[in-house]
């Protein structure tokens, strides 16, 4: 006998408020309708959709099979001094502490 997976319910209970004019508001209503989704329902996969974006810019990155050998090899190579940046990290921090 096969069993049906468990589904976890989480409660909603942050609210977002935005501000919109008039004509933003009236489109994403339609966007809405159209979608067959409610405002809210709209505008959160709308939002959750580019947060994901934004944040995968800054923390994933992708790279054509045929660069990873050349990637991984410069990641792999013993670090080299650089004398520019050993003399900016023995200064004292401009924001306090070292």
């Amino acid at each position: 006998m096969a069993t049906s997976p468990q589904r976890v319910t989480v409660t909603k209970d942050q609210r977002v408020n935005i501000r919109a004019t008039p004509s933003e508001k009236a489109l994403v209503d339609q966007a809405a309708r159209a979608t067959h989704m409610g405002v809210s329902q709209f505008m959160l996969q709308a939002a959750l959709r580019e947060a994901e974006d934004v944040l995968a810019d800054q923390i994933r990155f992708v790279l054509p099979a045929s660069a990873w050998a050349e990637f991984t090899a410069l990641l792999d190579r013993p670090a080299r001094t650089i004398p520019a940046l050993r003399k900016a990290a023995s200064k004292a921090s401009p924001f306090g502490g070292r």
